[in-house]
């Protein structure tokens, strides 16, 4: 761990003496005329094959745009191409958006990440965690070993359960609904809050609620509601103004449609009152997991901020050091049970993003460089910041289900070349 953080620390500090120069004093770029010519022909075979409706995607290396392009249609039904101003639904690359939120309080002192959460909300004081249910099917419970830290719902090891066939828990879930969008983020934590614990904190990773309490807990701590302290603090100084939870009228007509795959080639477009339900009007729920609609260019201008370490055209969001912390891998050996997380990679996992710790060992694994940190959304989406090649990445599809089509590993190999195991 203390090595790999070492490794790190260097990449942020050395761009520089990373940039590789030909004989002529040029640098070399990873997206070269192969790469361009690879990344055009992956993207245009998704949609000649009629396995996406439209892609786009938009890579920037050494503070310079490397690749640009769109294929297909953002709505077939309307025939609006797919373009650079497209607005898509970004999913769980929130999360990432609120993980910098919330560290703009941690550079103020606001907290620790080993703090107990119940210190700043007693809405998870005293958890119980599920031993099971009894013949009856009542819980089993037991005391949480530990209180929830700050740092579990950054990386996931809360123990929230999420999912929907553990036997008692999943019905009492399904009952307190803390994800309604009738919900503010106080009820919503307080529902969450009431629940049992899947797992002891610390135990294992498990994807679920942690981002929500976090946008929660920005609120909580800061006296102000999440959206408008997101907006204030990370989307406004970035220019983000097409980053929103809501999509006015006037710009629906950029606003893709999502599709839905159903075998080899057959995309059914979903209907925009149900797929935009929860983008089309202002709920109570302002959730930090999911809700974010965004642009190729302004998902960029956040990458890019990261991979400047955490600043871009004088505008300051994070220090540096608070970008390696949030880059490097939280996740002790110890926690072996990760979910679905390790068909990402040879990652581990930081404050709200995959980080990559090794290199693929294989041609099946998914492409990448060590040091990298990155995530993706559930329809599709995929935005990553490599700091040794200053490269960063974003990826905008509108599918589901996830990524069942091999996008995600194609995108990745045409970028980097694919990966041969005797290079490294």
């Amino acid at each position: 761990m203390k090595k790999f953080s070492l490794f790190l620390f260097l990449l942020f500090i050395g761009f520089s003496a990373c940039q590789n120069q030909t004989e002529e004093g040029q640098v070399e770029f990873v997206v070269d005329e192969e790469a361009k010519a690879r990344l055009d022909s992956t993207l245009s075979s998704y949609v000649e094959s009629g396995n996406v409706a439209g892609i786009s995607a938009l890579i920037f290396e050494k503070d310079k745009e490397v690749y640009f392009n769109a294929y297909g249609y953002a709505n077939q039904e309307k025939n609006i191409p797919m373009d650079r101003n497209t607005i898509v639904q970004i999913y769980s690359m929130t999360k990432p958006i609120t993980g910098t939120s919330l560290m703009t309080l941690y550079e103020e002192g606001a907290f620790q990440l080993d703090d107990p959460l119940e210190k700043y909300a007693p809405e998870f004081s005293d958890m119980k965690v599920y031993q099971g249910v009894d013949e009856e099917g009542n819980l089993i419970l037991e005391d949480a070993n530990r209180p929830v830290t700050i740092r579990d719902i950054t990386r996931h090891t809360a123990g929230f359960p999420n999912r929907d066939n553990i036997p008692g828990l999943s019905e009492l879930m399904k009952e307190k609904d803390a994800r309604s969008y009738e919900n503010t983020l106080t009820q919503m934590a307080a529902k969450i809050g009431s629940t049992p614990l899947w797992f002891q904190p610390g135990a294992q990773w498990e994807y679920g609620q942690s981002v929500d309490v976090q946008a929660f807990l920005v609120e909580r701590i800061s006296g102000v509601p999440y959206q408008t302290y997101v907006r204030e603090h990370v989307l406004d100084p970035l220019g983000m103004d097409e980053t929103r939870y809501v999509v006015p009228e006037s710009d629906l007509d950029r606003f893709s449609a999502a599709y839905q795959r159903t075998g080899e080639g057959q995309l059914t477009q979903m209907p925009d009152s149900s797929a935009h339900a929860f983008n089309l009007k202002k709920w109570p729920l302002t959730p930090g997991g999911f809700g974010l609609t965004s642009t190729l260019d302004d998902y960029m201008t956040f990458a890019r901020m990261l991979v400047k370490q955490g600043s871009i055209n004088g505008t300051q969001i994070l220090k540096p050091e608070t970008v390696k912390l949030m880059a490097t891998n939280h996740l002790a050996d110890s926690v072996t049970e990760r979910s679905w997380l390790p068909s990402k990679g040879n990652v581990g996992f930081g404050i709200d993003f995959a980080v990559r710790t090794d290199p693929p060992a294989s041609q099946e694994e998914m492409n990448g460089v060590v040091g990298e940190f990155f995530w993706d959304g559930a329809a599709s989406t995929l935005f990553w910041v490599d700091p040794v090649n200053e490269l960063t990445a974003v990826l905008f599809v509108q599918l589901f289900p996830y990524d069942g089509i091999g996008l995600h590993k194609n995108f990745r190999d045409a970028v980097y070349g694919k990966f041969e195991p005797n290079s490294q």
